[in-house]
């Protein structure tokens, strides 16, 4: 069995300690250096490898002293800072490559540094959101030991969630819609061993005047915790419940994150402490548990070190409310969203050209340039049905934009037509056949036409009404067996659990460093005063994240050609469509087939045909309001 010489494992080991130390040096901006230092790195090991203060300390010490451990959340490399160069020397000597601390005993590397990093955000010593409230050691290890007794989690066999056991008391929590059903009450009902945690949450609220809007819960969600499990933020649903909800923590601790844009703020919930959430922090901040088998703890030294986790038990109490919820903060309440999408609909059939001039026609004349610098790929599936016409057909591209299907099938005769003349302007540059036209009204006399494209173009028509109406132009301009392909935006990003491109372009989510709930708020931040110049009252989607709406203002970002920075952002207004939505509308056309329908990449698409010899007339589209 052959063998590599010393001096091919050590330039090995040299090669990693250089990988290590350009990544350090790349995410830290700190320099690693030849000659000693009193800083000292430890390349392959840290929190993000399970180190702790504890064993950095007890293995360092044997040999020098050391004045700081830094160790920075989800890395896996720390740095120390030794009381002299001499003790540094003396550290690196006996553990550089020879000390068993890395992740499953293995050997760690060191080098030395010109300085310590300057620290990151610092989610530990925030202040804790408005209206939360954590009391330790709530209850006694007796009061602890009879309430696990009496709820008797033992009992529920199997997950009963996807992830971890619960059990439920007074009313079962949905976990589906947030929500529980207040028809069917159990006859499970909150044990009598958590009776005294209300005299004390009564005299808590009197002494602090905290005016709570219950004493008393009649609502107990119960989530058994393993190592590894979690929950993902979220805020419980403003209308089902009353101020303030309770989280009693059982059997061991745990860390829990709160988010409010860009704001972050790790709460470790002691084991026996009582969580209150009211006011700001129930209402417009999520709450969630990230699930790993360690969380990140700050120690008595105030340095950062990882502590294992144990299984927890989670008693959360709720007050059922009866009636919508009146609090200050709009962002996730869904009583507001409810009162403004009944707003939105009445508006909208009264002010939908409005609509459309301000956040559909006058937006792509301000952005034509940078739009068309976007737009340059043609989609596969719609070039395939391009080049499925024979030599000599004519072809419409109704709503063409910058002209990227007017060059596909140069065997055909292809003609483009858009409101926008900024757009028209790019496709006049490239000599392609354009015309300006509204796609409610193509100047082009019936069944003229061999083939009709619509991409992206009817999901900025405000009202079924238009929308139908556009897809009967297309059908009018038809020949007898000319076909249409029409893609509309997609309410569902996903299809089959695979996210589409749009959302998987959003990496700040899709590496877990943000929520959705968290980049909606500072959406809703940014642009709220905007919004309202809009002539309907409409909801803001953040781009890249799953529609909550239908309707919807979605934010363009303009950039400079020159510093491709943002020089300002505009709303442009959507109806998102949900599935089989377009074949509906389309099924109020006669004379027209289906020929097929199918999801591509986060659209809705059909492909129709005019049946030969029959008019086209439309129906009401009063059955599909």
């Amino acid at each position: 069995m052959l063998t590599m010489p010393r001096s091919y494992e050590k330039r090995k080991v040299e090669r990693k300690q250089r990988r290590c130390e350009a990544i350090i040096q790349k995410e830290c901006h700190v320099q690693a250096q030849e000659e000693s230092s009193k800083y000292l790195a430890i390349l392959n090991a840290g929190l993000a490898t399970g180190l702790t203060e504890e064993l950095v300390l007890l293995t360092a010490e044997q040999y020098g002293k050391v004045a700081k451990l830094l160790m920075l959340p989800n890395k896996s490399y720390c740095f120390l800072e030794c009381m002299s160069q001499e003790d540094a020397e003396l550290i690196f000597g006996n553990m550089n490559g020879r000390a068993n601390v890395g992740q499953n005993e293995t050997v760690i590397y060191m080098s030395y540094f010109q300085q310590l990093p300057a620290l990151g955000v610092d989610t530990w010593s925030k202040s804790l959101p408005k209206g939360l409230v954590l009391i330790k050691d709530f209850i006694s290890e007796e009061d602890e030991l009879a309430i696990l007794e009496s709820i008797h989690m033992e009992s529920v066999t199997g997950d009963s969630l996807k992830h971890r056991k619960v059990k439920h008391f007074g009313y079962e929590f949905l976990y589906g819609v947030n929500n529980v059903d207040v028809k069917q009450p159990l006859d499970r009902k909150i044990p009598k061993e958590c009776k005294k945690l209300w005299v004390k949450l009564a005299a808590i609220n009197e002494r602090e005047y905290y005016n709570f809007e219950w004493l008393v819960p009649d609502q107990l969600t119960v989530n058994a915790y393993e190592p590894g499990q979690g929950i993902p933020p979220h805020v419980d649903t403003h209308s089902a419940f009353l101020d303030p909800i309770l989280s009693l923590s059982l059997k061991s601790d745990v860390v829990m994150d709160f988010r409010n844009g860009a704001q972050k703020v790790s709460v470790i919930l002691p084991r026996r402490s009582l969580l209150i959430m009211s006011g700001e922090s129930r209402f417009n901040w999520t709450h969630g548990i990230t699930p790993r088998l360690m969380d990140v703890v700050t120690t008595t030294k105030g340095n950062l070190t990882v502590k294992k986790r144990k299984q927890r038990i989670s008693l959360t109490f709720r007050k059922l409310r009866k009636g919508a919820c009146n609090c200050d903060f709009p962002l996730f309440c869904d009583s507001k969203h409810g009162a403004i999408k009944e707003r939105k609909e009445i508006i909208q059939q009264e002010k939908a050209a409005q609509l459309e001039e301000f956040n559909v026609h006058s937006v792509y004349e301000q952005i034509a340039e940078h739009f068309s610098e976007t737009r340059h790929t043609p989609w596969p599936k719609v070039t395939e049905f391009v080049h499925s016409f024979p030599q000599g057909s004519v072809l419409l591209d109704v709503g063409c934009g910058n002209g990227k299907y007017l060059d596909c099938n140069s065997n055909i005769l292809n003609v483009g037509c858009d409101r926008s003349p900024g757009l028209l302007q790019v496709c006049k540059s490239l000599h392609y056949n354009i015309l300006r036209c509204d796609c409610l009204q193509l100047p082009i006399r019936c069944r003229s036409i061999d083939g009709c494209i619509s991409i992206a173009v009817i999901h900025h028509l405000s009202t079924a009404e238009r929308r139908l109406k556009s897809l009967q132009e297309l059908v009018r301009v038809l020949r007898p067996s000319g076909k249409a392909l029409i893609y509309v935006w997609a309410k569902n990003q996903s299809n089959d659990n695979k996210k589409s491109s749009y959302l998987r372009q959003n990496k700040a989510l899709n590496k877990e460093k943000t929520t959705a709930e968290q980049q909606r708020q500072e959406t809703l931040k940014q642009l709220e005063e905007k919004a309202k110049q809009s002539p309907v009252v409409l909801p803001i989607h953040t781009n890249r994240t799953e529609f909550l709406e239908q309707d919807v203002l979605v934010p363009w970002k303009l950039k400079s050609k020159e510093t491709q920075k943002n020089t300002d952002t505009f709303l442009r207004y959507y109806h998102v469509f949900e599935k089989e939505e377009l074949e509906n509308l389309v099924k109020h056309i006669e004379g027209v087939t289906i020929l097929s329908s199918y999801y591509d990449q986060g659209n809705h698409c059909v492909i129709i045909e005019k049946i030969a010899n029959q008019e086209t007339t439309g129906k009401t589209i009063k059955t599909v309001l």
